[in-house]
């Protein structure tokens, strides 16, 4: 192999044709770049394109699992920052929790969705999700204690019934429960917790006062602790109430504070305080508003009895059934829509809300 040597006049002539070339490839390369750099500002690359189209199609078809009654039902459009929309479709849902006993009271577990019947707005359900047994449902109560001046006789065996109830029932990191007392106004002396120190702690510090404002403090817990809870989870959310069922204080009225509970889909689970030998006027507003919230209401002869009547709402609320289905016709107007469920055999009694607020469609 033989080499040429470049002699230097050859060199010098070659240099001015190589940098000519080089600064021609320099620009070609910054002019591609500035191209692609537009492209991309002005369009989407299919990769994208891709994702965002996948994007919609799942948020379009995807059905969620919230225990609130009547989910949200409509389109909702939210434009990200390339200025393209994403459709959001939430279907609509009702999740029953209900409970189903025997003539004697007792539990009747083991029945399908055959064994039922249901009319939600005086028609069938369009649909049914899934129709399972509950008994580990997150719990979420909040324990209502009426510390009117009627009440002062048995008031300190209440406290510890109510404490028991709530170190039994709750388990930790999954239940949790709040503390109210209430005479003129209601007062929380513990928000939600599944502290058992902090509970009983906030038991501990209701006392005796004066008047009842019993209405006031039903509809308060429902607005301003459960009310908010919709959309979360499945959740069972109970209100334990122990009143002797008079109200004399109130700004709200019952069906106030019947509606906020349907609207915050929580269950009334009362325990009379009442101590004379016969049930009056108290005991039947606390029989109203158990039945129509799909709850239950005990009514304890003597002290001893208010710690099984905790005992009773302990064992119902791990002996329950979920339904979830989708209703028929159903408008997302706000308004009320009655609910209808029983079973083919007449012996046993279904507890179950007796209707829920049809959320509104997002603007």
């Amino acid at each position: 192999m033989t080499h040429r040597k470049i002699r230097q006049p050859e060199l010098q002539s070659w240099l001015p044709r190589l940098l000519l070339a080089a600064i021609f490839l320099i620009a070609f390369l910054r002019a591609q770049t500035s191209v692609q750099a537009q492209s991309a500002a002005g369009q989407p690359s299919k990769a994208a394109s891709s994702q965002a189209a996948s994007t919609k199609t799942n948020s379009a078809s995807a059905r969620p699992s919230g225990s609130a009654a009547g989910s949200t039902n409509g389109n909702a459009q939210v434009k990200d920052q390339n200025g393209s929309y994403t459709i959001t479709t939430v279907v609509n849902e009702v999740n029953l929790i209900f409970t189903v006993s025997g003539k004697h009271g007792d539990f009747i577990r083991n029945l399908t969705e055959k064994d039922f019947t249901l009319l939600d707005n005086d028609m069938p359900p369009a649909a049914v999700y899934s129709f399972t047994q509950e008994t580990d449902l997150p719990l979420r109560v909040g324990l209502l204690v009426d510390t009117s001046s009627s009440i002062r006789e048995r008031f300190q065996f209440e406290q510890n019934a109510a404490i028991e109830f709530l170190l039994s029932v709750l388990r930790p990191r999954i239940d949790k429960a709040f503390v109210m007392g209430f005479d003129v106004t209601p007062d929380i002396t513990q928000g939600f917790s599944n502290n058992g120190y902090l509970l009983s702690n906030g038991i501990r510090q209701l006392s005796p006062g004066g008047g009842t404002a019993l209405y006031d403090a039903v509809y308060t817990a429902c607005h301003n602790q459960m009310l908010p809870l919709l959309g979360a989870s499945p959740i069972r959310k109970v209100i334990i109430l122990l009143s002797d069922g008079d109200d004399n204080q109130s700004h709200a009225t019952l069906d106030d504070a019947v509606k906020m509970c349907q609207r915050a889909n929580t269950a009334i689970y009362s325990i009379s305080t009442n101590d004379s030998p016969s049930r009056d006027r108290g005991d039947d507003i606390l029989m109203a508003m158990s039945e129509v919230t799909g709850g239950r209401a005990f009514y304890p002869a003597r002290m001893e009895d208010v710690s099984k009547a905790f005992q009773k709402i302990q064992q119902e609320l791990r002996s329950q059934y979920s339904l979830v289905y989708k209703p028929a016709d159903f408008k997302a107007d706000g308004a009320f829509r009655p609910i209808y469920l029983t079973t083919y055999n007449r012996k046993y009694k279904v507890r179950v809300q007796k209707g829920y607020f049809a959320p509104r469609s997002p603007q």
